[in-house]
């Protein structure tokens, strides 16, 4: 069974979950947020301006990053009370960390890298350290916190080792960085003195958890929105790119259908009714969600692509970038709603098969980008619309194990 931490008189930093209402989202998480609004944008951008595999790459190490603190921040939340006055304080030191990272991004593999390591660091470090000084003795968490701190300590000497360097050698040394910390969670924080952390002993509020991942989902796609409105405003009003922005604004809509329509709410409610609400939490939105985050954003690149040209050659590239994210977002959901269902939604299959045959289709017949930005757009319509359908009509998609 799920254990239930509550603030003892030493943990009067911890939020308390006697109450009803308790653990909903605060003000101050969603200006927290506010940061990564800058972040997305930061990573959207660092991929546009050069689309060549190693620009590609890099800045999907940086996004994994990127999100892993979020992500981390998001699990301390679950238990700190934002309304205590050290939580603020913490919190708007970890804000200003992050910001620092964020605007070190463009140039993270170049002369800021230094700038970008210490600041995760220390947002990471930090943000732990904090939190295992606002357990009380003797809980189980605390233990986990002292397990994760070490697990960031460990990571640490790789990451500021690489802001020193330049080259194979800081991707050598990052990409050791940041796959302990991507570790971490799947071997359960494990340290030799210590032993490894009890699933069981992760006593997250679902429901706090799966609003936060969603409001990071509207982040995302309001950068979408608003890459795309400032992107098109510039532009002269021809055909085209009038039928560009209609296919952008409908794929926007088709992603928020298909994520919030149905597979929001039932997540909430799935976690919050499981006895093992702390491994779900790892699978499904600490893991699963950034692939859904990162389809958005590389969506949001796609659009801007297409706008800025949307008549002549289709290059190689953009169609990458066009069938990337909607794999990436579809993919992220169909294994996010694996968890409830039990099985991969047909609907979305669908959708990965409409999307890679109209790839296929735009290189094998010449398309112009706006007709390839079309027929994306329709391959998650349709996705969205079958899903509806099914689970209205009570089609195979719409079965459901019991909980």
């Amino acid at each position: 069974m799920m254990t239930d931490i509550r603030p003892a008189p030493t943990g009067r930093l911890l939020r308390d979950r006697s109450k009803p209402g308790h653990n909903r989202v605060h003000y101050l998480e969603l200006f927290f947020d506010l940061i990564f609004v800058f972040a997305v944008t930061q990573i959207s951008h660092r991929l546009l301006k050069q689309l060549t595999l190693g620009n590609a790459l890099e800045t999907f190490f940086l996004f994994v990053a990127m999100w892993w603190t979020w992500v981390y921040s998001t699990w301390v939340f679950n238990w700190l009370d934002p309304q205590r006055g050290r939580v603020r304080w913490m919190t708007f030191a970890l804000a200003l960390a992050c910001l620092v990272m964020a605007v070190s991004i463009p140039d993270a593999f170049a002369g800021r890298g230094l700038v970008f390591a210490v600041t995760y660091v220390a947002a990471q470090l930090g943000r732990s350290l904090f939190t295992l000084y606002a357990m009380p003795q003797g809980s189980v968490l605390r233990d986990n916190f002292v397990r994760i701190a070490i697990w960031f300590a460990a990571s640490a000497p790789f990451w500021i080792g690489g802001g020193f360097v330049d080259g194979a050698a800081r991707y050598a040394l990052w990409g050791v960085a940041l796959a302990i910390d991507v570790a971490g969670p799947v071997a359960r924080f494990y340290v030799p003195s210590r032993g490894a952390s009890e699933i069981s002993h992760w006593s997250i509020d679902g429901e706090h958890m799966a609003e936060r991942c969603a409001l990071f989902i509207i982040i995302a796609l309001g950068e979408s929105l608003m890459l795309t409105g400032a992107t098109f405003e510039k532009l002269e009003w021809t055909t085209p790119h009038w039928l560009t922005l209609l296919a952008s604004v409908a794929a926007t809509l088709a992603m928020w259908w298909i994520y919030f329509d149905k597979g929001s709410e039932r997540g909430a409610h799935h976690i919050a009714h499981s006895a093992q609400a702390g491994a779900l939490g790892r699978r499904i939105y600490t893991y699963f969600h950034a692939f859904i985050v990162a389809g958005v954003i590389v969506a949001a690149v796609g659009d801007e692509l297409a706008l800025a040209h949307p008549v002549g050659h289709l290059e190689p590239a953009a169609l990458m970038v066009f069938g990337a994210s909607s794999t990436l977002f579809l993919i992220g959901c169909a294994l996010f709603k694996r968890e409830i269902a039990g099985n991969f939604p047909l609907s979305h299959m669908v959708g990965l098969a409409l999307t890679i045959l109209a790839l296929g289709a735009a290189w094998l017949l010449h398309w112009e980008p706006y007709q390839a930005a079309m027929i994306g757009a329709a391959a998650l319509v349709v996705t969205a619309v079958w899903e509806t359908r099914s689970l209205a009509t009570g089609l195979p998609e719409a079965r459901r194990k019991p909980s």
